[in-house]
This record gives C-alpha cells, sequence and structure tokens, in this order.
C-alpha cells in the first residue's frame, strides 16, 4: 500500500498536469503587458491563499528582474492590514479587499484571485469591483472552480477537492509565471535609465 505522502506527491502532480498550459501562458501575458505599461497588480485570497498571496506579490515586486522596469508594482491586499481591518469593521468582513481596490485601482491594473474554493465572499466581492473597474482578472482557483471560475479573465485551475494538493500547485504556478516573466524581462529592450547605467559599469572607484 502506497505511503500517504506517495499519495499527496502523485496527487499534486496530477494537479499540476491538469493546469491548462493555455491559460498560464494568457496569464503570463497580462502581467508582462502590466509590467510593461508600469501598472499595478494586487492579489487577494484567505488563510493559506492570503500567504500564497504575500508570496506572489513578493516574487513580483522583487524577483523578476534587476531594474525597477523590469519588476511589477505587486502588493497582496491581506498585507496593508491596518486599511483591511478598518474597512472590514466599518462595512463587513466581505468588503476588505474590494474596499482597497475600489481605492486602489486603475483600469490597466490585474487583480489576482487565489482561492481554493472559488467561492470565498471576499474575494468574489473584490472581482466584482475589478470587473466594475474595468481591471483584468486572474484566479488560482481549486475544486470545481466556485462561481469565481466565471468571473475571471483567466483561470488557472487546479480540479481537486484537497486543499493541500491545490495549495501546492499554486504555490508552483507563482514560481512559473515569476520564471515565465523573469524570462520576458530579460529579452525585452531596456531603456537607458540612470539605474541601469549603474548596473552596467558598477559603482564608482
Amino acid at each position: 500500500m502506497a505511503h500517504t505522502y506517495e499519495l499527496f506527491l502523485r496527487d499534486a502532480s496530477t494537479g499540476f498536469g491538469a493546469v491548462d498550459p493555455g491559460a498560464v501562458s494568457q496569464a503570463v501575458s497580462l502581467l508582462n503587458t502590466a509590467r510593461r505599461r508600469r501598472a499595478r497588480v494586487y492579489v487577494m485570497g484567505n488563510g493559506g491563499s492570503a500567504a500564497t498571496a504575500s508570496h506572489m506579490a513578493c516574487d513580483l515586486a522583487k524577483g523578476i528582474g534587476r531594474t525597477r522596469h523590469e519588476r511589477l508594482r505587486a502588493m497582496a491586499l491581506a498585507d496593508n492590514t491596518a486599511t483591511l481591518t478598518a474597512w472590514m469593521n466599518d462595512n463587513g468582513d466581505t468588503q476588505g479587499f474590494s474596499r482597497q481596490l475600489d481605492t486602489l485601482l486603475d483600469p490597466e491594473d490585474v487583480v489576482i484571485a487565489v482561492s481554493v474554493s472559488g467561492n470565498s465572499p471576499n474575494v468574489l466581492a473584490g472581482l466584482e469591483t475589478a470587473r466594475e473597474l474595468g481591471a483584468a482578472t486572474i484566479g488560482l482557483l481549486g475544486s470545481d472552480g466556485g462561481r469565481a471560475l466565471h468571473r475571471v479573465d483567466v483561470a488557472l485551475h487546479v480540479p481537486s477537492w484537497d486543499y493541500g494538493v491545490v495549495e501546492t500547485v499554486h504555490l508552483g504556478l507563482v514560481h512559473a509565471l515569476a520564471n515565465a516573466l523573469r524570462g520576458h524581462a530579460l529579452t525585452a529592450p531596456r531603456a537607458v535609465t540612470a539605474e541601469a547605467v549603474d548596473l552596467a559599469i558598477g559603482p564608482p572607484p
């Protein structure tokens, strides 16, 4: 009989294989366009998905390039604790993400929802605000996709009901997207900026 960890690894491998490669390419394209435009990316999720959202924002903002023009202007909405809790206190616990987006979002920005169930009320409210304001949306989803499946422009869907499997694949997708964007940043023509010159020639003697 297979050990539990072997079954988990098998299911995680199956989960990675079930994600639509075309959807991954679409997500990379949306994020790369946002990078070129110096638009912003807002990532939202609850619980373990909030941790994935924070990890994703870190990788996009720091890990995909050496210069500011190569990196993405990304933040995780759950990390904005004071603002998040103020909106939740005054307007209810489903409004913490949507009210932040209502304040911050421009139409050229991208909103990423991370949700295993796809049914979290605060995530759905955030997606609705993004739609109203004309921003593109990406969903890292699990189970049957929930209501979020048809409320995002691009769905990276892991069709598993095992939270651990879905969260593992979601984190893998974060790294896959960052790697792809890093490749775009390295091959794109670079603007001649003071920062680029400093990186090229090094500090003064």
